[in-house]
């Protein structure tokens, strides 16, 4: 005779066999992660060169002035070497021709609209400085410049800046430097003076 407790055992021993063979055993791999991008904290310093304007450079930056062109526009890159990322600025004088400048400005923003999801455009305005411009942070996977702007005094000044990265863009990764590099870009037209 068999003992009243074995039906039970027997049935817990099925239950367990059932259910650990309906266990999904396949490997789903980890997506690739991205390196830990530590970044400094933010100190600057002013730039005041032969230029006819001044502002605060970071610290952790390098400003290349570069020659004069044809078009009497002055050129200077401000890198973060670090990051692999230059900031292209270009200073034009005014000669009844502001508008052709912010027309040429869109044209160098509407460029990055195909790979763009979103174009976020701010006025600047400081009347004390007599500083007024536009902000463009460009944001899309694939795009090339991140960030752009333009700042003008209306009458004799313009300055144009470009960020760009000397790798491919995967601005999903590069997002914290990308947004520690606006910020500096921000704190830089904010101590814009035009000499």
């Amino acid at each position: 005779m068999m003992p009243r407790k074995f039906p039970y055992l027997l049935f817990g021993i099925i239950i367990i066999l059932i259910t650990g063979s309906c266990v999904d055993r396949s490997y789903v791999p980890k997506p690739h992660g991205f390196f830990r991008i530590d970044l400094p904290q933010k100190q600057y310093v002013v730039f005041d060169s032969i230029y006819p304007f001044r502002f605060e450079t970071p610290v952790y930056s390098r400003v290349i002035e570069i020659e004069k062109d044809t078009f009497e526009s002055n050129k200077i890159n401000i890198e973060y070497s670090n990051y692999k990322a230059t900031l292209h600025l270009t200073y034009l004088p005014l000669k009844n021709n502001l508008d052709l400048y912010i027309t040429d400005t869109y044209k160098y923003v509407d460029k990055h609209i195909p790979k763009a999801s979103n174009i976020d455009e701010k006025l600047y305005t400081n009347d004390l400085s007599k500083v007024y411009g536009l902000t463009f942070k460009i944001e899309g996977s694939g795009v090339a410049s991140p960030f752009q702007f333009f700042v003008t005094d209306s009458i004799q000044h313009f300055l144009r800046g470009a960020l760009y990265f000397k790798m491919a863009p995967k601005n999903d990764s590069l997002k914290p430097v990308i947004d520690f590099i606006s910020s500096d870009i921000n704190h830089m037209i904010n101590t814009l003076s035009w000499k």
